[in-house]
């Protein structure tokens, strides 16, 4: 069968007949994972998750270039995992957006098949596949964008009608600059985000209305469940403590972290290779084959534990390179033992985040691809004390459920039988403030703030006569700014002159139900009711590239002379 063809717009152009054309009457829901993608729809009074042509609801998340062009996991049909690692496949895209070169997640990249290009000074990385021995670069916006293009194509022709809005799941420690980068992905490929949701969030919508629904089944009078979601992917460890009430359930409080399977794998690797870094360094056509032959000789042995007490590795890496040995399970969770105690300690932290005690957990909900492994299921029940995880989500589609019931609530779908009939009241997954104090990161709405939220906090002037402040937006859960993300900045000129710690100047943050973020700021002085200045709105995020320069040269043009300090009433 013929491949279907595809475009990829640039940025945020769309096509004559998508400005013309209505609006689709329902936004589909995606999970694009680090390794698997999967797509669902509201259908009828159910969720239905749609299927590719090879009839596969889960799909890989890679994109294959070849001399006739690049085409995703979608439709494109790789016989085994070795020719998915074979130098010209791009993987792992979640993990590289909206990063730059210097973050350690892009670092760890480069023992991947495939060329990860850094220059170490702030910018985004490049990405390369090896197609007839010569590498050709792509970001990995764009190489996101062919893969949505192509899934786009597959709902399209599965719905029969055209596709524009859509409901996308994102990690929970995902930052809004990210998030930008995954609206221009979406964008390219011709696709809206109507909504993003954090992927427990999602979850935690599926749980609610299945309780909803077996309330309405039961007859009885709804009482608050209180359910901690765990969700442990390829790329990203996610928790989630949720009450539900009836048709209404509440993020309490959400905590994320960028360990993943690939951490697993990765530190499984270098255990059973240790100079394996060194040696597949160079990146050539051997180099990539002999990496790819141990990946997946690694991969197989950590399903097999899944199962298994221990497990027989044995491969041939070419050029006299052979590896034979017995991996037992406990050795396995040694190997990864930091990974596993991050994982217990975003729990607790969740936990204690939320204000509610492991006993008040009635269901423990555990998704994602590491689902499977006993020592993730045993640390998170452990916690909680319970004997059973609850049974009745689907580890690998719960995500991609709940993003498309809220794409049908998003879009306005009434439900006769009341199955949508749900309020989904969700929380700031980070917290946002700006920089003062000295280097400070100072938030001004809280992480787990309920949104909608509009807060504020008064600030003033370090210097005599100050009369211009720099507002640098920060976003994330570092004390220091430059352990958070930086989103934006704002300048205020014109500050009437007065000594220092008069000027009470007012920033205001608002973050609405669909998660956009706008910032106020203003100048009031001391004896006045209105302000000395009109306030100024920016909207975040809008730093664009070059995050790290971007905070350097703010710092080299402007240094101290603009700082704030938080005020400090009697």
């Amino acid at each position: 069968m013929e491949e279907p063809e595809y475009t990829v717009a640039s940025g945020s152009e769309t096509t004559g007949e998508e400005k013309s054309s209505p609006l689709p009457n329902i936004a589909v829901g995606i999970d694009i994972g680090t390794s698997q993608c999967s797509v669902a729809v509201w259908k009828g009074s159910q969720v239905e998750l749609l299927k590719n042509q090879r009839n596969r609801k889960l799909m890989k998340s890679y994109v294959t270039f070849k001399d006739e062009g690049p085409s995703g996991g979608v439709t494109n049909h790789l016989s085994n995992e070795h020719e998915i690692l074979s130098g010209d496949t791009i993987f792992n895209i979640k993990r590289l957006i909206g990063r730059v070169d210097t973050d350690p997640v892009v670092r760890a990249s480069k023992n991947l098949p495939f060329l990860v290009q850094t220059l170490d000074i702030g910018v985004r990385p490049y990405i390369g596949a090896l197609v007839n021995n010569v590498w050709r670069f792509t970001s990995p916006e764009e190489a996101l964008a062919i893969f949505l293009v192509e899934l786009r194509l597959m709902t399209e022709a599965h719905l029969k009608r055209p596709i524009r809005n859509v409901v996308l799941s994102v990690p929970v420690s995902f930052s809004r600059f990210q998030l930008t980068r995954l609206e221009r992905a979406c964008a390219m490929a011709g696709l809206h985000i109507l909504r993003l949701m954090p992927e427990p969030t999602a979850v935690a919508m599926l749980y609610g209305q299945q309780q909803l629904k077996a309330s309405q089944e039961s007859m009885d009078s709804a009482s608050e469940k209180i359910a901690l979601i765990f969700n442990m992917g390829a790329g990203y460890c996610d928790v989630a403590v949720t009450a539900t009430d009836g048709g209404v359930s509440q993020i309490k409080a959400l905590a994320g972290s960028t360990v993943g399977g690939e951490d697993l794998l990765q530190n499984m690797m270098r255990h059973l290779l240790p100079d394996s870094e060194n040696i597949f360094k160079s990146h050539g056509v051997k180099e990539i084959e002999s990496m790819a032959l141990l990946r997946v000789a690694t991969q197989d042995a950590i399903h097999q534990l899944s199962s298994q007490i221990s497990v027989q590795v044995d491969v041939n890496l070419g050029d006299g390179l052979k590896i034979f040995k017995v991996v037992d399970r406990a050795e396995f969770e040694e190997v990864n033992k930091e990974v596993f105690e991050k994982c217990e300690s975003l729990i607790i932290q969740c936990i204690r985040d939320a204000k509610v005690e492991a006993e008040d957990v009635n269901d423990v909900i555990i998704v994602g691809g590491c689902s499977y492994i006993p020592k993730v299921k045993n640390l998170v029940t452990n916690i909680c004390k319970v004997s059973e995880v609850y049974k009745d989500i689907n580890p690998l589609e719960g995500a991609v459920c709940g993003a498309a019931m809220e794409g049908a609530v998003a879009s306005g779908i009434v439900d006769p039988f009341g199955n949508l009939d749900l309020l989904m009241i969700q929380a700031t997954p980070l917290a946002i403030g700006i920089r003062a104090d000295g280097n400070g990161f100072v938030p001004v709405i809280p992480k787990n703030t309920r949104l909608p939220a509009r807060k504020d906090l008064i600030f003033t002037t370090i210097h005599d006569n100050q009369s211009e402040a720099l507002i640098v937006v920060y976003e994330g859960e570092g004390k220091q700014v430059e352990k958070n993300h930086l989103l934006g900045y704002l300048k205020i000129m014109g500050i009437p002159a007065a000594p220092k710690g008069v000027p009470e100047i007012s920033v205001c943050m608002d973050v609405d139900t669909a998660n956009v973020l706008t910032v106020l700021a203003g100048v009031v002085m001391p004896g006045s009711r209105s302000p000395a200045l009109p306030f100024m709105q920016v909207r975040m995020p809008m730093v664009d590239d070059a995050q790290g320069w971007c905070a350097e040269a703010l710092n080299r043009t402007y240094g101290a002379t603009m700082d704030l300090v938080t005020l400090k009433k009697a």
